[in-house]
């Protein structure tokens, strides 16, 4: 199984579009793919239909579940609008779990722990993350294999770039990781400077880290969110799903390599 976790600490870069499109990509292989929502603002969740306002077990009851297994994993996923995609919805009570759990040990495990019960089901796992730092992007980080970092192409999300660097920096050194992460460029439009720019610093200063190909503004993500649908199903011809199934047959190869390069 496969983790990948999608985060970034700045809104509005294209996390939940990253984890919603590789994971349709994903399912359309033949993929059992699980999309988990670790946001308390719940966009993953909304995206496929479901209230985090009101639905009654979430990632949330992981925190609280005095065991985990398998049965009690997959009690809390739901079916999405494609075969061979499920999603573990995310609720607003997501957002006081820092405060409920304080300093409790073992908390920033949690996801990793419930997503190893259930390794036999689900070929990969995308986790979509909240904006900031907390327990739930400590467990994002400490279950996943691989960090992907959308950044969108405008120089207010290199900050978000660099904050989201800093905090990698300092969970890998006080847990003793060593993750991989791909930058992924986002809402590129060739036509504005700023896209331009942006893309010449990030090539610039984070060459070995970045993708190269780019995410293109497309409007057909907005059409494809409207129905609930990934986009690659929704129109698979459009720009933007295509920039994703290169990104994740990438991905994919990198991965391989990797593994290779282990054993």
């Amino acid at each position: 199984m496969r983790i990948w976790s999608v985060a970034n600490q700045k809104g509005g870069v294209g996390k939940t579009t990253t984890a919603v499109t590789l994971g349709g990509w994903s399912a359309a292989q033949g993929c059992s793919t699980l999309l988990v929502d670790l946001d308390p603002h719940g966009s993953l969740t909304a995206y496929f239909g479901y209230e985090p306002e009101s639905i009654d077990t979430s990632v949330y009851n992981l925190f609280q579940a005095p065991r985990l297994d398998p049965d009690t994993v997959l009690s809390m996923v739901r079916t999405s609008s494609e075969e061979n995609l499920f999603l573990l919805p995310a609720t607003t009570a997501l957002a006081t779990l820092d405060r409920q759990l304080g300093a409790r040990d073992g908390m920033g495990l949690v996801i990793a722990r419930a997503l190893q019960t259930v390794a036999s089901r689900f070929d990969r796992v995308l986790i979509d993350c909240p904006p900031m730092l907390g327990v739930l992007m400590v467990n994002a980080l400490a279950a996943c294999d691989r960090l992907i970092v959308p950044v969108q192409t405008e120089f207010l999300a290199l900050k978000g770039l660099e904050r989201m660097l800093h905090t990698l920096t300092m969970i890998e050194r006080a847990r003793g990781l060593n993750l991989r992460y791909t930058i992924v460029p986002t809402m590129f439009d060739r036509r504005t400077r700023a896209s331009v720019d942006t893309l010449r610093v990030l090539r610039e200063g984070y060459s070995e880290r970045l993708w190269q190909a780019v995410i293109p503004v497309d409007t057909r993500f907005r059409e494809a969110s409207r129905v609930g649908r990934p986009l690659g199903q929704f129109m698979g011809s459009s720009r933007g799903a295509q920039a994703y199934r290169t990104l994740l047959e990438d991905l994919d190869g990198a991965a391989d390599a990797a593994q290779w390069a282990v054993s």
